[in-house]
């Protein structure tokens, strides 16, 4: 009796022994839940939508019947190149500790990623696995340089195109999407010495306090500048101002548009990176904002031109889901609701009269939707996402609380956010599309051009009649 005694006295002893070191040793590493992961895979899965079909279909029906099969081809095909470059190099440059511009190349080939890694959120304490981070970010890496065909569409060789991308995809977004995203996660920030030296190890723009919920500088600015560059680099089309180039199937336009609203729940909501009240609140203002950009274009147009158009309506939207895009998580419903009004009528204004003031022939208006509704975008998350206009504000992860709002200081930087992907796209973009030119030629001849990418380039067409 004595001995079962001190057997189970031992045996309190190991426990209390025991639960004091995990007390001091801190206790077992967080693990992915379920809920948060298996939203993260419908979250990839919407935005691998957005680009194959909505942003095909989409720009596809916006083109002329003979460039069709083209335009859906290279949509297809810089995806599935993208791809494949961000688990080559992409993810490692881009999500690996390095210095403010570039990440290393520790994860190159995805090394070391195994089915137990694991990626922060923006929780303490809660984390997804690694894998399904990577291909998250993988399909904002395939969509961003996707964007960009539009502006030249329907002239470029598809050599120059691929040639093209590589190089931009490789300078300009995964250095941007470093410098904005890249930091050490919550977990790091458990004081104000371990916070400094945390926030030290982050990207350029993130240490200057620019906020980027889900793109507005990383995807849509980004790739707007390239295509407004490139639209002035390969020329105007054969025939421009003196020939139709009206659009051959506004269905396909309203089908690809309603895919990319529908699929960019998972580009905003997604990027939350857990499933829980705000991601439902970036789920709701994508919807307002969308609904409130379609309304206020549509109507804007029928007043100026006396009839409501389908391609008005379908452009915004597009161009309320790009300014909604940075500050989806953000503002409040209020906040999403004057943003996407302003998108509508803004953007109508980017696609019209900046368009004639650049002189560029944007084929497709890249610039006057991602430029205009991204820069009006992250300009404007630096107004609501004051918590006194109804924004959650920007968390302080010191003090675990909502840190005291500036909406001058925000402002100045988001101002260094859209400066910076103005230049470092603009230049990058320029030296890529030179050496494209002297190595290749951007451009397809005259010939070709009148007959239509579709058979000249790929031997196919989009139509049989």
């Amino acid at each position: 009796m004595k001995k079962s005694i001190t057997t189970l006295f031992a045996m309190l002893v190991v426990v209390l022994v025991v639960n004091l070191a995990g007390t001091a040793f801190g206790a077992d590493a967080p693990v992915p839940d379920k809920g948060d992961t298996a939203w993260m895979i419908v979250a990839t899965l919407l935005v691998a939508l957005m680009t194959i079909p909505g942003l095909a279909l989409f720009y596809g029906g916006l083109v002329r019947t003979k460039n069709m099969l083209s335009v859906l081809m290279q949509v297809f095909t810089v995806f599935s190149l993208c791809i494949v470059l961000w688990v080559v190099y992409g993810y490692s440059l881009a999500f690996t500790e390095g210095n403010a511009f570039f990440g290393g190349l520790s994860k190159v080939f995805l090394a070391g990623v195994t089915v137990d890694s694991v990626a922060a959120t923006f929780s303490k304490g809660v984390v997804i696995p690694e894998f399904i981070y990577i291909f998250f970010q993988a399909t904002f890496a395939a969509i961003t340089p996707a964007l960009i065909l539009g502006a030249f569409a329907e002239r470029m060789k598809f050599s120059a195109v691929l040639a093209f991308i590589v190089l931009w995809f490789t300078f300009a977004y995964l250095p941007m999407a470093h410098m904005v995203w890249f930091w050490a996660g919550p977990d790091a920030y458990t004081d104000a010495d371990a916070a400094a030296k945390a926030g030290a190890t982050a990207g350029f723009l993130f240490q200057k306090g620019a906020i980027d919920f889900a793109g507005g500088t990383v995807v849509h600015i980004n790739a707007a500048i390239a295509g407004l560059i490139g639209a002035f680099m390969v020329g105007k089309r054969v025939g421009y101002g003196r020939e139709s180039m009206a659009p051959h199937s506004l269905t396909m336009t309203m089908i690809g548009a309603s895919l990319l609203w529908v699929g960019w729940f998972g580009f905003n909501a997604g990027s939350n990176l857990e499933a829980n009240g705000l991601a439902a609140l970036a789920f709701g203002n994508t919807m307002t904002a969308t609904a409130a950009a379609a309304l206020s274009w549509l109507f804007t147009e029928w007043i100026i031109k006396g009839k409501p158009s389908m391609l008005g309506a379908a452009s915004g939207a597009v161009a309320g889901l790009v300014a909604i895009t940075p500050a989806c998580g953000w503002v409040g419903i209020g906040g999403a609701l004057v943003i996407g009004l302003a998108a509508g009528i803004v953007c109508l204004w980017g696609v019209n009269g900046l368009k004639r003031m650049l002189g560029a022939d944007d084929a497709l208006d890249v610039f006057g939707v991602h430029g205009v509704g991204g820069i009006l975008g992250a300009l404007l998350t630096g107004i609501f996402a004051n918590p006194a206009l109804g924004g959650v504000g920007v968390y302080d992860y010191v003090a675990n609380a909502v840190a005291d709002y500036s909406t001058s200081a925000q402002i100045i930087s988001q101002l260094w956010g859209i400066g910076t992907t103005v230049v470092w796209s603009g230049i990058v973009s320029l030296v890529s599309y030179k050496l494209v030119d002297m190595v290749i030629g951007l451009r397809v001849g005259e010939d070709e051009e009148r007959q239509g990418l579709d058979t000249t380039s790929h031997g196919e067409s989009a139509y049989k009649y």
